[in-house]
């Protein structure tokens, strides 16, 4: 298939994008934020006509001779948004140009050559994952286009934020459901005998993918859209209650479970940097107990210097469950217990500050260690010097990793070279500059997860990192286990 079947369905794809492209470039002309007529235009209905029949022709090239369409698509008027899961491949792209509706997606795609000018076609969202005000501007547009009474085309929205690889639904995004107005819910199933499509973090790159796909005969995809969707006026004022229902309505659909776990935690749990998180880390269920808390990642970072000052003043004083609630600014909940209980090692109902200032750093910036790490010895570091000793790496260190004990005498012996008995940030950084993996030598052999943690569950997980929420029970609100294992 490679010699034969690939190239001529490749070189038929680029032709029909580029048969596409003139027309999608003069149709965008002008300004995106200008409100669309109402109707539209006798030449922009031709547009649509024609796009539509050119992609289906594109798409038919490469392999989906067949595209089976359960349910019915809900009017404008009957629902503004669409909800598209699960989202596992680029091909998603399939109901978005049968229907020309608006997507929301990232601000990148606009400068890809052919394909972003189709997509500036159809009026799409762009979000910013790393401007945190673009998020806010996104959530607004969604709204302002959600509330005006059907003159926007119908925004498609993949609320899962990221990839997956179909066997779960991870968290939605509140994005879609803020508005508070009646959503589609729409399925995607992909079910061929041999699975080209999915493309996820640690699967086939996009290239891989595109070309096993090419390479197969004949490849199914199945849309089906559900019932719209009405939320209730609890849900209305609970866009994450909302979220988690109509998340609850796909995933017994779909006939898959359903995870708390978030995009921000697979960035967490499959972080890079010099401290790769081992996989029984419990800072993705200290992750999941801070959105619980209403503390947004985005204004933790901006908070971490504050935060930092304060423990260290506090030095290695120990605090109770209302300082811990005072410090963090929140109530005491169960939540804010459950993570109070993370670090409550002892189980004398006594934590110390600094940990907890590490804790959120690595949730924060997951890839930034050593950012982290130089954060940890401003809190930790003798005053004038800045100094560290071992018994406060293994600390750091410990905290950074998300384990109960940890070994760093070798490590330490490593960067303090002169035999000091204590190192500075300065030392830690000179080594790593050295032997950037020194954490595999070091670190990870032979961990143990926080005694406040749940276990790591001994069969395979899902989808290899999630854990199992069955669709039936609820999985908001719902309390971990907050007594500590043996």
């Amino acid at each position: 298939m490679t010699v034969t079947l690939f190239p001529v369905r490749l070189l038929f794809a680029a032709f029909m994008m580029l048969l596409a492209w003139p027309l999608a470039l003069v149709a965008s002309l002008g300004s995106a934020e200008e409100e669309p007529t109402q109707p539209p235009t006798l030449w922009r209905r031709l547009v649509d006509v024609l796009l539509k029949a050119i992609m289906r022709a594109m798409w038919f090239a490469g392999g989906f001779h067949h595209v089976t369409v359960k349910g019915r698509q809900a009017l404008p008027s009957e629902a503004t948004i669409l909800t598209l899961a699960p989202h596992s491949s680029y091909f998603d792209a399939i109901p978005v140009t049968m229907t020309m509706s608006s997507v929301v997606m990232k601000a990148e795609s606009r400068d890809i050559p052919i394909w972003g000018t189709l997509i500036r076609y159809i009026r799409p969202v762009f979000v910013s994952r790393s401007d945190q005000d673009s998020r806010r501007k996104t959530v607004e547009e969604i709204k302002r286009r959600a509330q005006s009474g059907g003159k926007w085309p119908q925004i498609m929205i993949f609320p899962e934020g990221t990839c997956t690889n179909r066997t779960c639904l991870i968290t939605f995004k509140p994005g879609a459901f803020i508005p508070g107005v009646p959503v589609q819910p729409v399925v995607l199933r992909y079910p061929n005998k041999l699975d080209t499509i999915t493309w996820t973090w640690r699967g086939p790159g996009a290239l891989e993918i595109l070309w096993l796909t090419l390479c197969q005969f004949h490849n199914q995809v199945e849309i089906e859209f559900l019932p719209v969707y009405s939320p209730s006026e609890e849900e209305r004022r609970n866009p994450a209650l909302y979220a988690g229902n109509v998340r609850r309505v796909m995933a017994e659909a779909l006939g898959v479970s359903v995870t708390d776990y978030t995009f921000e935690d697979c960035q967490l749990a499959l972080s890079g940097g010099q401290l790769r998180l081992p996989a029984d880390s419990c800072l993705l269920e200290f992750a999941r107990l801070t959105r619980a808390l209403g503390l947004r990642p985005e204004k933790l970072e901006k908070d971490l210097d504050g935060y930092s000052s304060i423990a260290r003043t506090r030095g290695g004083e120990k605090v109770g469950l209302e300082e811990f609630s005072a410090f963090l600014q929140v109530p005491v909940s169960d939540a804010l217990q459950d993570a109070f209980a993370l670090f409550d090692e002892s189980g004398c109902g006594m934590v110390d500050l600094r940990e907890c200032v590490i804790a959120l750093s690595v949730v924060c910036r997951p890839a930034q260690t050593l950012d982290t790490i130089q954060l940890a010895f401003k809190m930790y570091g003798a005053p004038g010097d800045g100094h560290i000793y071992e018994d406060h790496l293994a600390c750091i260190l410990r905290t950074a990793l998300g384990v109960a004990e940890l070994s760093v005498t070798n490590l330490f012996r490593a960067i303090d070279g002169e035999d000091k008995g204590r190192i500075s940030f300065a030392d830690l950084q000179r080594f790593a500059e050295l032997y950037p993996n020194f954490a595999e030598e070091y670190l990870y052999p032979e961990q143990r997860p926080f005694h406040g943690c749940t276990r790591t569950p001994s069969t395979p997980t899902p989808n290899g990192f999630c854990t199992d929420f069955s669709p039936e029970g609820s999985d908001l609100g719902a309390k971990p286990p907050s007594k500590k294992l043996d």
